[in-house]
């Protein structure tokens, strides 16, 4: 089967998964900006990943738009977030990108990431402090809550190849 992995990638930890699902699958890897320059027809399957950005996946439009066209091949999605995959709000949200039509024939998939603030474009970095400063000010804040605040005050990499095993096994299904 002639896979490839698409991906778009701000701080790279979904590059990183592009990466090894690439490697493990023995696909072709293509950054988003270059997608354009790919014959798609010629693959069997197309993975795409991008980031989570306030339970959306980044550039998930262009893959949406493109998914009719794509009928005959084995669809696949991973979003990379900063949040643990434990986090129930996860499995919650992430479905919510696709309506009841595309999920019958697109597998989801999440990968935890982290956060890079080093070199997040700055437009992110204020939204997250924001977020940091909203959390800080709730009041009855929970135990998750502050695990939160810490968490994210910093950069943090909580990626593992590990996650991307679900995806080579539907794959290989």
């Amino acid at each position: 089967m002639k896979i490839i992995v698409i991906y778009n990638s701000q701080t790279g930890f979904t590059k990183k998964y592009a990466q090894w699902i690439a490697q493990k699958a023995n696909a072709d890897c293509v950054e988003f900006s270059d997608v354009k320059k790919i014959d798609l027809d010629s693959y069997d399957a197309i993975v795409f990943g991008g980031w989570a950005v306030a339970g959306s996946i980044s550039k998930l439009k262009w893959f949406k738009k493109n998914i009719s066209k794509w009928s005959d091949k084995k669809l696949a999605v991973f979003c990379v977030g900063a949040s643990p995959a434990e986090n129930p709000e996860i499995e919650e949200a992430l479905p919510k990108n696709f309506t009841e039509e595309e999920l019958k024939v697109v597998r989801w998939f999440y990968c935890p990431g982290g956060l890079n603030y080093e070199i997040m474009p700055a437009k992110y970095r204020m939204m997250m402090k924001m977020f940091v400063t909203a959390l800080k000010a709730k009041k009855n804040k929970t135990q998750d809550d502050l695990n939160q605040i810490n968490m994210i005050m910093s950069s943090y990499d909580i990626s593992d190849i590990k996650y991307i095993d679900p995806i080579i096994e539907y794959l290989n299904s």
